[in-house]
């Protein structure tokens, strides 16, 4: 069969990989075209766009490049149109795929959702659009499915969260292979990641790299986002004693000590590695000051959301400051902060549904398809 697929994400990317992995499995057949990244296309199928051309954040950026948006939207469904595929998956990245979920409908192609749009957080009006437009929904977070269905009577699949997979298959290195292969000295390590979009970096890794004279027991190693050239963050190393290496951070992130996280996918991950994190976040000062008027949420990151109290610390805006990353990194390289936050993963991950969200989402979309 014919899959179009539509990730828009690093994230997504990872997990629109492990899908296809699961998709082939079932179909020896299976036809990929796709907008996603690198390792989307290393399992097979046609890359249409990579999404480091597509990452546009916050309100402010987003209004810079709209012209941009809405020729890869019009470019998106001609190719899907001429593509005819079988089924359309969408892999979160709502802004661009609900558009493009409701031009497929009218075109009755199928229309699945891998990984909700966070309509809890904000513009719960989506859920109109979703329900009009979306065939399957498949949701990766405990309390989505009693979002949909219980307040919005839309029935949804939990299929539990990837990351658990795309950790547990990850090739298992050795630290002292992993020491040796980037020349890293004997010291505890704390891994930086900043985010991956260059706006994101800019605002962050400066902040962060403050704090790393004043840990010398500590290396410090930045984990370089994908899709980003070396060169770019040149300007901010000069003056630190601070790595970075590329295409390693679940590595990284397991022979972590501890790690200071901007918000996002990565707070999660590095929980699941079950390393004591700070979580960071500063955006653009008028797409934050509108954010904050409509984001209904009293946590940023997926553990705190997850676990519904605050299981890590979040720094946000003005709190993300030199002072407070110091104090807070502190409190999580010793003590009984550092203790507490091990419990609490534990629980997380309970939490999360266990293994096997791309092969039980595999079967779903199979399934349904075979059924329209």
């Amino acid at each position: 069969m014919k899959y179009y697929i539509i990730a828009g994400e690093a994230s997504g990317d990872l997990h629109g990989a492990n899908l296809m992995k699961a998709i082939k499995k079932l179909d020896n057949g299976a036809n990929f075209r796709f907008w996603g990244g690198d390792l989307m296309n290393n399992v097979s199928g046609q890359l249409v766009k990579h999404y480091k051309d597509l990452a546009f954040m916050g309100f402010a950026e987003v209004v810079m490049n709209l012209r941009t948006i809405l020729k890869n939207l019009s470019f998106c469904k001609n190719d899907i149109f001429n593509f005819k595929p079988d089924v359309l998956i969408l892999i979160d990245y709502p802004g661009f795929n609900l558009r493009i979920a409701k031009w497929a409908k009218s075109q009755n192609i199928p229309v699945h959702y891998y990984i909700s749009p966070q309509i809890w957080a904000w513009k719960e009006n989506r859920i109109r659009d979703i329900k009009r437009d979306v065939d399957e929904m498949y949701v990766i977070l405990p309390f989505e499915k009693s979002f949909y269905e219980d307040k919005h009577n839309f029935p949804v699949h939990f299929v539990g969260h990837p990351l658990i997979d795309a950790i547990i298959q990850r090739k298992q290195i050795g630290m002292d292979e992993f020491r040796s292969k980037n020349n890293l000295n004997s010291r505890p390590i704390i891994a930086l990641l900043p985010g991956s979009r260059k706006q994101e970096i800019k605002k962050m890794l400066k902040v962060m790299l403050k704090v790393a004279d004043d840990f010398p027991a500590y290396q410090f190693i930045i984990a370089g986002a994908p899709g980003q050239e070396p060169e770019f963050y040149d300007r901010f190393l000069e003056n630190h004693e601070v790595k970075i290496i590329f295409n390693q951070t679940y590595d990284l992130l397991s022979m972590s000590y501890a790690a200071l996280v901007t918000s996002g996918t990565a707070t999660l991950e590095t929980a699941l590695f079950k390393i004591p994190e700070v979580v960071c976040y500063k955006g653009n000062w008028l797409s934050y000051q509108i954010g904050k008027r409509l984001v209904k949420l009293n946590f940023i990151s997926l553990v705190n959301l997850i676990m519904d109290k605050e299981v890590v610390t979040e720094l946000i805006q003005h709190d993300f400051n030199e002072k407070r990353l110091k104090q807070e990194l502190r409190n999580i390289l010793d003590g009984a902060n550092r203790e507490e936050m091990f419990i609490e993963y534990f629980e997380l991950e309970m939490k999360l549904g266990g293994k096997g969200a791309s092969d039980k989402t595999a079967k779903l979309i199979l399934e349904s398809i075979e059924n329209h």
